[in-house]
């Protein structure tokens, strides 16, 4: 078992040697998990994000990344939460996460799509499991929309396989998002009212299930300084593709961020 630094955090995972078939075979993305020991790292990060709406801009988000970790509470990007359940191999969370996607019909480039409700962000808080053994990573989690948005449940199963070499760490892994039929109706169903303003077809979505991969690779630039870059290509789910709101099949994000850890 080895420590290693992801997206600013000293984590507790058993990696690999680097080897061609276990970069072919295999890919994905780990979040970052706790060390027994407090940790503190700052730092900044961008994500890039394709946005599934026809019309609408892809999305760039830059915000600072504060990581703290301890043995009950930690901080990790976008998410906080409170350890249930905490050694080397198991971590049990009570956690909330913001959720940054959204929807404005003012910036949009179509005007049946401008006729259409906001879509917001939101806070989703829940559960969250990691597992971590000689074979990988196995991760899960389930989250309820806590700001009467969407009023939507989600859920994220993945399978990971950390990979050292040097002063580089490769995470890639494998998931499925699941979206509850609350929260996809939220952001891809349209409505009848919005139907007789935009003329789009009235639209209600079920939940659905969207398979991604992802890969990060994570470099020690020194003792202290970290860099990091991912991406995830995710398959959009049938109830999202035929909505009359979108125009993709897939959505495409990367992120990049740099910290510091004291």
């Amino acid at each position: 078992m080895r420590i290693f630094f992801l997206n600013g955090k000293h984590t507790f995972v058993k990696t690999h040697s680097l080897k061609p078939l276990s970069l072919v075979l295999i890919a994905g993305l780990l979040s970052p998990m706790a060390a027994v020991a407090d940790d503190l790292s700052l730092g900044v990060s961008a994500v890039y994000a394709t946005s599934p709406y026809r019309g609408d801009d892809d999305k760039v988000l830059p915000f600072p990344q504060i990581n703290y970790d301890s043995q009950y509470v930690y901080v990790k990007g976008l998410s906080a939460g409170y350890y249930l359940w905490k050694d080397p191999q198991n971590q049990l969370s009570i956690t909330a996460v913001y959720a940054p996607w959204h929807f404005r019909p003012s910036k949009n480039d179509y005007d049946d799509m401008k006729a259409l409700d906001k879509r917001r962000s939101t806070v989703m808080a829940g559960l969250r499991y990691s597992h971590t053994a000689d074979w990988g990573v196995v991760r899960a989690e389930y989250l309820g929309d806590i700001l009467d948005n969407s009023d939507g449940f989600t859920a994220d199963l993945s399978y990971l396989y950390p990979i050292q070499q040097g002063r580089f760490t490769l995470v890639p892994g494998i998931g499925a998002m699941w979206a509850s039929e609350d929260q996809n109706n939220y952001y891809y169903g349209v409505s009848r009212s919005e139907s007789r303003r935009s003329g789009l077809r009235e639209y209600h979505a079920d939940d659905g299930w969207s398979p991604y991969v992802e890969l990060t690779v994570n470099y020690a630039i020194t003792q202290s300084w970290r860099t990091y870059v991912m991406a995830r290509y995710l398959r959009m789910s049938d109830e999202a593709k035929d909505s009359p709101m979108t125009d993709r099949q897939s959505i495409g994000l990367i992120g990049i961020g740099t910290t510091y850890s004291f």
